[in-house]
């Protein structure tokens, strides 16, 4: 059971919404909260125990969960869903791509880190010189490669305990409409897997032809909220941190 929180800041008082949301909540439950900085968690002077939740951003929570030695990643592509992502999607290394650039014109396609999904911000590449801003990455970093497709709008969809609790436009035409259908199926197969969650959105969107597909999965211990009720929020975010201290303590 949670008794106390700690809510990452930048620096004085600077906070994320979703964080500040979160401390809200907590604290009108009666939970203690404290504002850290990252150089806390790196000198060790945070007491993490499994009474203890931890909000922050995705890379301050990263740093978080080595400490506490946890070390499970999944894939922002689960291959439970991949058949709902209505694009090809393939799998190389930094080192591949550089190496493939030598003798073609790398164009039109988006990448992103396969592993550490937060390494670095996926991005889409217009020509071989793009490739540069991976190039002081490690040469083995595994990337996903999938071409540009057009998206119409984009839907984050919330899920707590195997149940949709939110879904939020944040992205593109607010109206358009998501294959509801589609979008069950998928959170059923995900459930059926071995890749789940206990707290995790999916995001999803309208492409150009009206398909609704997968745009990727995301873990529940940081997430951008797009204006989700602030209890249903934190609701997920305290189901998915039980989830971890329960696998670490």
């Amino acid at each position: 059971m949670i008794t106390r929180a700690y809510i990452h800041e930048y620096g004085n008082g600077k906070i994320e919404p979703e964080q500040l949301t979160v401390k809200n909540v907590l604290e009108s439950r009666g939970i203690s909260c404290e504002l850290f900085t990252e150089k806390r968690v790196h000198r060790n002077q945070l007491e993490l125990d499994n009474s203890t939740l931890v909000v922050g951003d995705n890379p301050t929570i990263q740093s978080v969960l080595k400490r506490i030695g946890y070390n499970r990643e999944f894939l922002s592509y689960p291959k439970s869903l991949r058949q709902y992502l209505y694009r090809n999607v393939r799998e190389t290394t930094i080192a591949n791509l550089i190496a493939e650039s030598s003798s073609t014109d790398i164009s039109n396609i988006f990448i992103k880190p396969r592993d550490k999904s937060k390494l670095f911000t996926g991005f889409v590449v217009n020509s071989n010189n793009d490739l540069f801003n991976i190039f002081h990455y490690s040469k083995s970093t595994r990337l996903f490669v999938s071409p540009i497709v057009e998206w119409i709008s984009e839907f984050r969809v919330f899920v707590n305990n195997s149940n949709i609790v939110g879904i939020k436009n944040y992205s593109g035409k607010s109206d358009a409409s998501i294959d509801m259908k589609l979008i069950k199926s998928a959170i059923s197969d995900l459930e059926n897997s071995q890749e789940s969650t206990q707290g995790y959105s999916l995001d999803f969107g309208v492409l150009d032809n009206g398909e609704t597909a997968l745009v990727e999965w995301n873990d529940g211990y940081a997430l951008g909220a797009y204006g989700l009720d602030e209890e249903i929020y934190t609701d997920l975010i305290l189901a998915r941190w039980n989830e971890i201290l329960l696998e670490c303590y």
